[in-house]
């Protein structure tokens, strides 16, 4: 038995080196002769790697916060700053963004496949195992950012809820808030599962609780404290930065304006947009309160896919947060595979919109980037339906098992 499931995780591994491997691909054709003719655009394979080498000074080796602001939290600073060392160490004087998109992707594979080891130790079934080693986000977004450390991190924290360790979920959600901001989406919903345990006293729930609050607290300020008393501006770059877009093309919020639907300015749909969410979001859980109250963490999944609903901003590569948390949670795997369509679709059409500023052809219009994201936002809202309604998937009740 033990050879097969061997067997199996190898094969699955191999399967997911091939996936790395297409986007490495998807990402470094284009690197050849350089971004020409909008070829970033056209054939998507843009990447924020390519321009940080330089714009962010990675090639110069400054020290992210310290010596020159990055608009990310800190861990994914950290996580930038180290990518650019071992380029520099490996490649001297020789190294260059094409070199620097080696090592940003090589280390997401990476974290890619931390994902998978946690998947099948967990007990996943093989279903839900495959639709990560061959996911289609990683081939589109596996060298495109740094959203792979938070992911995990979110991972991790909900397998640690899974398995009743809920401090422990608290410290590791909070560590991938500061890496990227929605891990912190998971925090109330783990206080809520001490609070609220079933069988369990009111001393222990609320003193459980109360810990899980100021482990999650004292995480996030261990990593983040340092930084903002040396470097105060640089550190709040990232939260001014974020407070002061105005949105994406891709964001529900920018489709309603370009189409005529919703003009404001940036602190009026900050307010709606928050508004929106919490009312979203309260509602999610008030609904899935009866069907999931032995494992509230489930409905990070659905409060996740309506913050990014409600959220003024959608980067593409925002969907590599979800939907590792659909592969684990998500009760019915159809409203997936639409939401991977719509995925690619809105990827495409969001670049195809800047290839036709660009005057490069094929390009699209705000009109296609409505089809394209309304059909993931279909897909969404039918998994958030699904998500409040329906039983957890099996593998949640299951004790973790080393299996795949």
């Amino acid at each position: 038995m033990a050879r097969t499931i061997d067997k199996r995780v190898a094969v699955l591994a191999a399967a997911m080196l091939v996936t790395c491997l297409l986007g490495w691909l998807f990402k470094a054709h284009c690197t050849t002769r350089g971004w020409v003719d909008a070829i970033q655009y056209t054939t998507g394979c843009y990447s924020d790697a390519m321009p940080f080498w330089a714009g962010r000074h990675v090639d110069e080796g400054l020290i992210p916060y310290f010596q020159t602001p990055v608009e990310y939290p800190v861990l994914t600073g950290v996580q930038i700053w180290f990518e650019g060392a071992i380029t520099r160490g490996l490649f001297g004087r020789s190294a260059n963004d094409v070199a620097f998109l080696g090592a940003v992707t090589i280390a997401n594979a990476l974290l890619a496949g931390l994902i998978l080891w946690m998947f099948a130790r967990s007990g996943m079934d093989r279903t839900r195992l495959w639709l990560w080693a061959a996911a289609p986000p990683l081939i589109l977004y596996l060298g495109h950012n740094w959203d792979l450390g938070a992911a995990a991190f979110a991972v991790a924290a909900l397998l640690a809820a899974q398995r009743q360790k809920l401090v422990l979920a608290a410290a590791l959600a909070a560590l991938g808030a500061a890496a990227k901001l929605f891990p912190a989406l998971l925090l109330p919903l783990i206080g809520l599962s001490a609070l609220f345990a079933p069988g369990e006293p009111w001393r222990t729930r609320i003193g459980t609780a109360a810990t899980c609050t100021l482990v999650a607290i004292g995480a996030w300020a261990a990593v983040n404290l340092p930084v903002a008393i040396a470097a105060p501006d640089n550190w709040s770059e990232f939260y001014r930065f974020s407070a002061a877009r105005s949105g994406t093309a891709g964001s529900t919020w920018e489709i309603l304006s370009t189409q005529g639907f919703w003009v404001t300015d940036v602190p009026t749909r900050n307010l709606y947009a928050s508004l929106a969410f919490l009312a979203g979001a309260a509602a999610i859980v008030a609904l899935g309160w009866r069907q999931h109250r032995g494992h509230l963490w489930v409905l990070a999944t659905p409060v996740l896919a309506w913050f990014l609903l409600t959220n003024k901003v959608w980067s593409p590569q925002f969907d590599l947060w979800l939907y590792p948390l659909l592969v684990m949670t998500t009760p019915r795997l159809r409203p997936l595979a639409l939401f991977v369509i719509g995925d690619i679709a809105a990827y495409f059409a969001e670049f195809w919109w800047f290839a036709g500023m660009a005057g490069a052809w094929p390009y699209a219009t705000p009109h296609d980037i409505l089809l394209a994201a309304s059909v993931r936002g279909v897909a969404m809202l039918w998994l958030i339906a699904d998500a409040v309604r329906l039983p957890a998937p099996a593998w949640i009740g299951r004790a973790p098992r080393r299996a795949a």
